[in-house]
């Protein structure tokens, strides 16, 4: 059962299996993330969802650090209500630092909707959850996220189709097999890095009920596929501090400092970033 508590601490917070580790550091790797997100997306909020209104209400499900809902605030009406929504507020700002408009609390998003959360918002936005859903778990989310919106919002989901992964190098001699083992040894391990349903994802809003459904996608350049990379080689060092499995850490402590290396040579891998937005149909 998910907590209604209207805080951003951790007290009568759930505990969930996270694959991260929740600290200094992975909030570092989720802000950083979020900027070059953006900067390579060119928005936070798709161009095609109005935003100019007053008294707007605006949902971030997973929010994390809250770093996306603080960058929103920046580009909407003072009197718009920000939201932010986990199932652990162990990554956010301690929330006596909160602006006056923006506010968390404690939700799992496969857990039913909150009576309260039904039809009141006007942006829903969700992003990174290709390692937090199972396949199967991914269709009930999206409809209890249309619930969340009034007649006429938007849902924004943004992550990377972990099907098109690939190892780019800037030398043909220089191969990425140090990363490519980690890759596989990951999807071994836990279902939940290999996902496949993103690119499933419009056909999932419209089953919900979502019109006008559009999507985004970024092959981004290679100086900033570059960049991208290095932020995620912290997910596999996460992962090494994090995990139980001693199979699994070992393997990742030999293997990621030869993947460091192979970066350095010029190598890297990338993959194709969607974003994925469509419409409740108006009442």
């Amino acid at each position: 059962m998910a907590s209604q508590e209207n805080n951003s601490g951790s007290s009568g917070a759930p505990k969930v299996d996270y694959v991260f580790t929740r600290d200094f550091l992975d909030n570092n790797r989720i802000n950083l993330m979020h900027t070059l997100w953006s900067k390579i997306f060119g928005y936070n909020i798709h161009p095609s969802i109005p935003t100019n209104r007053p008294d707007l209400r605006v949902a971030d499900v997973g929010t994390g650090t809250g770093i996306w809902l603080f960058d929103v605030r920046e580009s909407v009406d003072p009197s718009a209500r920000l939201e932010g929504f986990d199932v652990s507020f162990d990554a956010a700002p301690p929330k006596e630092t909160l602006p006056p408009n923006v506010s968390f609390r404690h939700w799992d998003v496969n857990s039913d909707l909150p009576e309260d959360l039904v039809g009141v918002f006007d942006v829903v936005h969700v992003r990174f959850f290709a390692f937090v859903l199972m396949n199967d778990q991914v269709q009930p989310v999206v409809e209890r996220l249309f619930k969340m919106l009034k007649p006429g919002g938007y849902l924004q989901w943004g992550d990377p189709d972990f099907q098109s992964v690939r190892f780019d190098s800037t030398k043909p001699e220089v191969k990425a097999v140090a990363m490519a083992e980690m890759f596989k040894l990951l999807s071994v391990q836990d279902p939940r890095f290999k996902p496949t349903w993103v690119t499933e994802l419009p056909d999932i809003f419209a089953a919900a009920g979502f019109t006008q459904t559009e999507v985004d996608k970024n092959d981004c350049p290679p100086h900033m596929a570059y960049i991208l990379h290095e932020c995620g080689l912290m997910i596999h060092e996460l992962i090494y501090r994090k995990t139980k499995n001693e199979k699994m850490q070992k393997e990742l402590g030999r293997l990621l400092p030869l993947a460091v290396e192979e970066t350095r040579k010029g190598v890297y891998t990338t993959a194709v970033r969607w974003t994925v937005i469509g419409k409740k149909p108006e009442a």
